[in-house]
């Protein structure tokens, strides 16, 4: 598909739900993160701006990217309304097509599943290769479909963490996989569900 294709598409899922007034971070990121010392992160895949958000509060400079329009005019509109706008520069940006600029001290990909298409080990990798010495990437995949999840298909087959490791191809002597685990959690889901769900989580960080 193409890079229209993927805006419409994701442009319908957040315009099909109310703009949220405060999001939510991911626990998986809040646990990983809390302690670090803030820098530069980049949120891959912002969405409602959770974490984007709950980084800038704690000091961090963030660039939120989306390849939703409506997602980086909602993450925008949220940070100069909770006094953040000089921490948080939100852009539209089609991984499939480039990856931003910079380095970084954190790179974080939540959920970062698409039914387009999209090499994600190439952005991935792309991500390894942004961080800083002593910089981590942080990916979090779906290990589970939860009932509010808008991939809805039986034979969806998540890789695990140890998977989605070998297929970035890092050199061991540059790269080290800190952590490669599944947890299962309770979460809550935008229509005020709850369900258990498992997450897939993977932390890489740039030794030199």
């Amino acid at each position: 598909m193409s890079t229209s294709d993927a805006v419409q598409f994701w442009d319908g899922v957040y315009a099909a739900r109310p703009a949220a007034a405060d999001p939510r971070p991911n626990v998986c990121l809040t646990a990983a993160v809390t302690g670090l010392p803030p820098g530069h992160a980049l949120d891959l895949g912002c969405g409602d701006g959770g974490d984007a958000l709950w980084l800038a509060r704690r000091g961090w400079q963030v660039t939120a990217v989306d390849v939703s329009s409506v997602a980086v005019e909602r993450l925008t509109a949220l940070a100069l309304a909770q006094g953040l706008p000089d921490r948080i520069a939100a852009r539209r940006h089609d991984l499939g097509e480039s990856f931003p600029d910079g380095t970084f001290d954190l790179v974080c990909a939540h959920y970062l599943h698409t039914p387009l298409d999209l090499d994600r080990a190439a952005v991935l990798r792309a991500a390894a290769h942004a961080l800083r010495p002593g910089g981590r990437l942080l990916v979090v995949d779906h290990g589970s479909t939860a009932p509010w999840s808008w991939n809805q298909d039986p034979d969806v087959r998540y890789p695990s963490p140890q998977e989605v490791a070998a297929g970035l191809a890092l050199d061991p002597g540059t790269w080290a996989v800190e952590r490669a685990d599944a947890q299962v959690r309770t979460a809550n889901g935008p229509d005020g569900r709850t369900a258990e769900v498992t997450d897939h989580v993977l932390i890489v960080r740039r030794t030199v």
